[in-house]
C-alpha cells in the first residue's frame, strides 16, 4: 500500500525512515523501535473545533487520510477532575485524568483504536499482544469490533482476575507463560516475527503510541492550557514518552509556546527506568520485578528510550513509591474524591510529596485504570458491619 501523504515513520535509533512494506514495531536497519512523524500542517482552529468527544474528533492528528473508517468503541474523552480534598497540605493545584473511564476502562484504549485501525488497513489476519492485564482487555475489545482473532499472552498467575476476564469474555485467545511480562512479550516479539499474519499491538507499535498522545490534547483543551507537571505510572514506558509527544506537536502546530514537566513513577519493586535515571546509564533490566501494582510490574520497559528522552527534554525525572504508600494513596483517592483507580493508577499520587513541586503549580496526573479490575490487589480494604438495628447504622455518621 502507499503511505498518506503528511506523515512518516522513523527509527529513533538511526534515524531513518521506514517503507510502508516493513512491519510496524521495528525498524528493519538496526532494530530499534519507529514512531509516526507528522509533517503536514495542521490548522489549530479546526483541531479543537467543537467536535464530539472522544480520540477521533483529532483525526487531523493523526497518520491517516480523511475519511478512514475507524475501529472504534467511543474511547476518549474522559473526565479532568480537580482534586482539591485528596491531600489538603499539598500547595498545588491537582488535577486528576481518569483514564479509567475509557471503553475497557483503562489508557489502552486510547492506543487501540488508532492500532487496530491501521492493522485493517494492511489487512492483518489476527491482533496479537503481550499483556499484564489492560492490553489484553483492549486488545480483544478492538479485534471483536473489527471482526478479526485476537491473540494474548499473559505470565500465569501475574493477571489481575477482572482484567483477565474481560480478555476472556471479548472472545480472545489467551495463553499463559510461567514467567513475567518480560518473558510474555520476548515470546510474541518471536511469533511476529515467524508469522507475518499477525499484527503486534504492544507500545512498541507507534501507531499506538499516536492514539496515546491524544491524552494531552484534551487535557490542553479541559484544564485549559498546558499544566507545569504530568505525574503518571511507569511500566512498559508508552504513555510518558506518548503524552509528551502530544505536547510537542499542540508546539508544533502552533497551539501552545509552552510544554509540561514529566514525570513517571515507578514502584521501588519494579523500576528499572528510575534506576537508568538515577545513574545516567543505558536500561538494565530486572530480572524479577516485583509490586502488588500489577500493571506497571515489568522489568524490561520496551519503550524506556523514548522515556528517558521525553524526561530529559521536559526536564523531569522519574521516582519510585513503595506499594505501601500506593495502597494508601489509592484508598484516599477514592473516600475523598471518588476516584476509585487500579493500583498502578495511585503511584502518581503516592509521589506527590517527594517531588516538593512548586507552590501554586497545576499538577496533572494520569490514572490509568480503573480500579475495579484489581480490587483482588487490595485484600483486607473491604469490611462489612454486622446491623443489629436502624439506631446502629445512624451512629456510624461522621
Amino acid at each position: 500500500m502507499t503511505e498518506p501523504e503528511g506523515w512518516r515513520l522513523d527509527c529513533i535509533g538511526c534515524g531513518s525512515t521506514a517503507g510502508s512494506e516493513l512491519p510496524d514495531s521495528a525498524c528493519a536497519k538496526c532494530g530499534d523501535l519507529l514512531e509516526v512523524r507528522m509533517i503536514r500542517e495542521v490548522d489549530s482552529q479546526s483541531l479543537f473545533g467543537g467536535k464530539g468527544p472522544g480520540v477521533w474528533r483529532f483525526a487531523e492528528a493523526l497518520p491517516f487520510p480523511a475519511g478512514v473508517a475507524p475501529v472504534s468503541l467511543g474511547e476518549g474523552g474522559t473526565p479532568l477532575t480537580r482534586a482539591s480534598r485528596f491531600d489538603p497540605g499539598l500547595n498545588f493545584d491537582l488535577y486528576v485524568k481518569n483514564d479509567g473511564q475509557n471503553p475497557t476502562g483503562s489508557f489502552k484504549d486510547r492506543g487501540m483504536t488508532v492500532g487496530v485501525t491501521r492493522a485493517k488497513t494492511l489487512g492483518a489476519r489476527a491482533l496479537v499482544c503481550a499483556s499484564t492485564g489492560n492490553t489484553a482487555a483492549s486488545l480483544a475489545a478492538y479485534a471483536a469490533k473489527a471482526g478479526v482473532d485476537a491473540l494474548v499472552v499473559v505470565p500465569k498467575g501475574g493477571v489481575a482476575s477482572g482484567k483477565l476476564g474481560q480478555a476472556f469474555a471479548y472472545g480472545a485467545r489467551v495463553f499463559g507463560v510461567d514467567g513475567n511480562f518480560d518473558l510474555a512479550l520476548s515470546t510474541v516479539l518471536d511469533l511476529v516475527r515467524k508469522d507475518s499474519r499477525l499484527y503486534l499491538l504492544n507500545s512498541v507499535n507507534p501507531f499506538r503510541i499516536e492514539g496515546q498522545k491524544l491524552t494531552a490534547f484534551e487535557i490542553f483543551e479541559q484544564l485549559p492550557g498546558v499544566p507545569d507537571y504530568i505525574v503518571l505510572p511507569v511500566g512498559n514506558a508508552g504513555n510518558i514518552s506518548a503524552i509528551w509527544k502530544g505536547f510537542k506537536e499542540l508546539q508544533s502546530f502552533g497551539v501552545t509556546r509552552s510544554a509540561p514537566v514529566m514525570v513517571g513513577v515507578q514502584a521501588e519493586g519494579a523500576a528499572p527506568l528510575a534506576q537508568a535515571f538515577s545513574t545516567g546509564n543505558p536500561l538494565e533490566p530486572w530480572r524479577e520485578p516485583s509490586t502488588v501494582a500489577s500493571a506497571i510490574r515489568i522489568g524490561n520497559p520496551v519503550s524506556w528510550k523514548k522515556a528517558l528522552r521525553a524526561v530529559a527534554e521536559s526536564g523531569g525525572r522519574v521516582v519510585t513509591v513503595g506499594d505501601g504508600d500506593i495502597l494508601r494513596a489509592r484508598k484516599e483517592l477514592a473516600s475523598k474524591e471518588g476516584l476509585l483507580v487500579e493500583a498502578a493508577s495511585a503511584a502518581p499520587l503516592a509521589a506527590l510529596k517527594k517531588l516538593n513541586l512548586p507552590a501554586g503549580a497545576r499538577v496533572v496526573c494520569v490514572a490509568t485504570g480503573s480500579g475495579l479490575k484489581d480490587m483482588a490487589d487490595n485484600p483486607g480494604e473491604q469490611r462489612i458491619e454486622p446491623v443489629t438495628d436502624a439506631e446502629s447504622i445512624s451512629k456510624a455518621i461522621r
